[in-house]
């Protein structure tokens, strides 16, 4: 399989993802006209950190209506630690699975809840989408908060690099 570049790379239809519990799952279907490059988001904020632990949140943003819930969503709840800004979670085992501005129509499903198999593919079948799903290209936001040094090998560095949306995400307290 060829090295992915940002001219050239295998883009899904389709993907799948869930919680770590198994009681979310979700399919995303993307419309031919989808822009996997711009689609592509980071951010740095305090708020993405601490919830999920991790110093930056990879995401993918599509059109809400391209969502497809497959399992009930009672275990589905919103956390709006910015006003106007959703965080979707898994009440019973924690996962991240997007983020959305209320007053927007895309959501930004969180990467690491994708299935694997999209993301990297099964091993001598199908080639992974990850690099579509993932490569740096799109937004990067708050970046006032980012680490020096992690950004620099990242492939796609082509998206707006925002040093704050709004003062929520920047500092807690």
């Amino acid at each position: 399989m060829a090295t992915p570049s940002l001219n050239d790379f295998p883009k899904p239809t389709s993907i799948t993802g869930g919680c770590l519990c198994g009681a979310i799952r979700y399919k995303v279907d993307f419309p031919a006209e989808h822009d996997f490059l711009k689609a592509s988001t980071s951010c740095q904020c305090t708020q993405c950190r601490r919830n999920t632990g991790t110093l930056v949140l990879f995401s993918h943003a599509v059109l809400s209506t391209a969502v497809t819930y497959l399992t009930p969503t009672t275990t589905l709840k919103n956390f709006n630690a910015s006003p106007g800004i959703q965080r979707g979670f898994c009440v019973e085992c924690g996962s991240f699975v997007y983020w959305r501005d209320e007053s927007q129509e895309e959501v930004y499903m969180t990467i690491g809840c994708i299935d694997p198999e999209y993301l990297m593919g099964e091993e001598g079948k199908t080639e992974g989408f990850g690099f579509a799903l993932v490569n740096g290209s799109g937004d990067n936001v708050f970046c006032e908060n980012e680490l020096k040094g992690v950004r620099e090998g990242w492939v796609g560095k082509t998206g707006k690099r925002w040093q704050k949306g709004t003062s929520y995400g920047v500092l807690m307290p």
